[in-house]
């Protein structure tokens, strides 16, 4: 069997530029918003996530998050720590909603968030039972 190339997102490239994209992205939405200082800022933030990711590449730990050192453990790793981060916003979402509606109010955007979360649930169920 021939030897595939590697996807572009196991590049040793993707997280850091993405890091920058999403820098770029933060920048534009504050600068449209009127705070171009924050939008720097910002920018900075993520630009010094890139070089984290670009001049860390020695650490097992930024190789498994980035995407060059991913194998069976680390795609283990990545969905326990997804189901966990899934459930801690989850259960900020419901307190949050719940705390909106003990002090009177409708629970926006909480209770939205939360719908579309039990959907998007149902329908991965639905899905990955039938061809997954």
């Amino acid at each position: 069997m021939p030897n595939r190339p590697r996807p572009f997102w196991r590049s040793r490239w993707w997280m850091p530029l993405f890091s920058l994209l999403l820098g770029a992205l933060v920048f534009a939405a504050l600068a449209i918003g009127g705070s171009v200082t924050n939008g720097l800022y910002g920018f900075a933030v993520m630009a010094a996530l890139a070089g984290v990711f670009w001049f860390g590449g020695r650490s097992d730990t930024l190789r498994g998050l980035a995407g060059p050192g991913r194998d069976e453990r680390w795609a283990m790793i990545d969905l326990r720590a997804s189901a966990f981060a899934g459930l801690v916003i989850v259960s900020v979402l419901v307190g949050a909603w719940l705390w909106e509606l003990a002090h009177g109010d409708d629970g926006s955007p909480y209770g939205q968030l939360c719908a579309v979360g039990g959907l998007a649930y149902i329908l991965a169920v639905a899905v990955l039972r039938r061809w997954g």
